[in-house]
């Protein structure tokens, strides 16, 4: 095909899916593409897809139609989750002229010369291998106001929960090495980036590496080596499995000065019988248990968690058990999703199957709960001088930042804030839910 000189990309799911989509954008750069907005009519649009969120087909089509609209003669090319599990559904949508798998997506620079754009009524090309073939682990982070990035340290997943197609879209669990996380995060300081994020698919598994996927070094390793870099000043612990959160983790973030005091751990049902359908790997006393080291060594820490609801089997009692659960345990905010059947998994052929309108009604239960808590912990700082790192995010003449803890924090907009850490006192929350902050010193 001839070589388009202009690429625009769009992202569905997950921070992971941000992180690869930027590294992906790099590549095209460094050959000379020119990155421009989407709705700027590129001659290539590169969609990178997810298989967790609800109606992934219908996004994507949505997403090819808009692409075509800007540009009726450009190249479409389909990466992501969804692009290994559905390969030749997705090339069959009108205006798709290429679809990538898990062990291609970041060939697709080099790949585009023997690509064609396919004549009306064609499907497009497939190139997509067989999952167990994506062994390899691609570095990526994205990039975008310098002051926080997302930096993928791990992918792929060897669980096999009963809901999940993760491990079918991305394969087994693999890992870049210390050193390699090490070196992107001291050329991320240089940059200027503020805060890093670590991310992966399950990132307590951390540490298989090589062609074997041997366990060479392991997350503890990881966290330690990183609390050396210097140059960054905060780094967040996006999620972890609470199985894997071990206390060497919590009490290396408890004695660090950069890892900050916030995590995020997937619970995704409170009742042991639902949990043992999911097939997760830890029970409800567990969870509870590493909720409580967390707050023995991090009395002000955020602790966020995922729930799904309506899954099969899933009993009126068993989401009582969930909510009470939670309720009781000091959570600083929730995720929740209204379960929704995945093609290829276990789940949709467990019995007791719940209502949609059942789902959507626990859900709608649980993110109330979530306000209440979110509220309660931001009410529990009040009076606290704390640092603030603000971004480039200016919404009504406000800029907003966050503390070490998670708190979302929103003062008048002054450039200077931007990308910088200010020491303020938390006020008040306000009516969107933000916590007011003031100068230390002046008086209410």
């Amino acid at each position: 095909m001839p070589v388009p000189q202009s690429v625009a990309f769009y992202t569905l799911g997950c921070k992971l899916n941000f992180s690869e989509t930027s590294a992906i954008g790099r590549q095209f750069e460094e050959r000379g593409f020119q990155k421009i907005p989407f709705e700027a009519g590129a001659d290539l649009y590169v969609i990178n897809t997810c298989s967790v969120t609800d109606h992934a087909d219908r996004k994507c089509r949505k997403v090819v139609q808009q692409a075509l609209k800007h540009n009726p003669e450009a190249f479409v090319a389909i990466v992501g989750c969804y692009a290994q599990l559905k390969p030749q559904e997705i090339a069959g949508i009108p205006g798709v002229s290429a679809v990538l798998g898990a062990a291609e997506k970041f060939q697709l620079v080099d790949l585009l010369a023997d690509f064609r754009k396919p004549a009306a009524g064609e499907p497009g090309r497939v190139h997509a291998s067989p999952i167990a073939t994506a062994t390899e682990f691609h570095a990526a982070h994205s990039f975008g106001d310098r002051t926080r990035t997302f930096l993928k340290v791990q992918d792929g997943c060897d669980y096999s929960c009963s809901f999940c197609t993760i491990p079918l879209a991305r394969g087994g669990s693999r890992s870049g090495s210390i050193a390699s996380v090490v070196a992107r995060a001291k050329q991320l300081a240089t940059s200027g980036v503020k805060e890093i994020v670590l991310t992966g698919v399950n990132l307590g598994d951390f540490g298989l590496q090589g062609p074997g996927r041997e366990r060479r070094e392991d997350f503890t390793g990881l966290v330690t080596a990183l609390d050396g870099v210097s140059g960054i000043r905060r780094f967040r612990i996006s999620s972890c499995e609470p199985n894997l959160l071990t206390d060497e983790i919590l009490e290396t973030v408890a004695a660090s000065a950069r890892f900050m005091p916030h995590f995020h751990l997937p619970l995704q049902s409170g009742s042991d019988k639902v949990l043992g359908l999911m097939r997760r790997r830890y029970r409800r006393a567990q969870y509870a248990g590493r909720v409580a080291r967390i707050k023995e060594l991090m009395p002000h820490a955020c602790i966020g968690a995922d729930v799904i609801v309506g899954f099969p089997g899933e009993t009126d009692a068993d989401f009582l058990d969930t909510y009470n659960f939670l309720n009781e345990l000091p959570i600083s905010y929730l995720h929740v999703f209204p379960y929704s059947e995945r093609p290829d998994t276990l789940a949709p052929t467990l019995p007791g199957r719940v209502q949609d309108r059942v789902r959507h009604a626990r859900t709608t239960q649980l993110r109330s709960l979530s306000e209440k808590k979110k509220r309660h912990f931001y009410e529990q700082h009040l009076g606290l001088e704390t640092d603030v790192l603000f971004e480039d995010d200016v919404t009504g003449g406000r800029v907003e930042g966050f503390t070490p803890n998670y708190i979302r924090v929103a003062v008048k907009y002054d450039p200077l804030l931007v990308g910088e850490t200010k020491t303020l006192r938390l006020a008040g929350v306000n009516a969107s839910g933000l916590m007011e902050a003031e100068e230390v010193g002046i008086l209410t």
